[in-house]
């Protein structure tokens, strides 16, 4: 099946949304310190923020079908 080529505000929201989860799991990924230290924020607000801010420049927002078939075309499973 063809896939189309991503616009440039398309693309932007694809990277972001794919920085987005590699802080996630990283987070998720890196040791737990001392039971008195808090854990930070599993999500930086900037980083969010961009995402967020990216989809919607996208005209992606509440389109998440189209937007995660985007995902997987840009990185596909091996």
């Amino acid at each position: 099946m063809p896939t189309a080529v991503l616009t440039d505000r398309e693309r932007t929201a694809v990277q972001a949304y794919l920085r987005l989860l590699h802080t996630v799991r990283a987070t998720f990924d890196a040791p737990a310190g001392p039971p008195s230290s808090p854990r930070p924020p599993i999500v930086p607000p900037a980083v969010l923020a961009e995402a967020e801010a990216a989809l919607a420049r996208a005209g992606l927002t509440g389109a998440e079908e189209e937007f995660f078939r985007m995902v997987r075309d840009w990185c596909p499973e091996p």
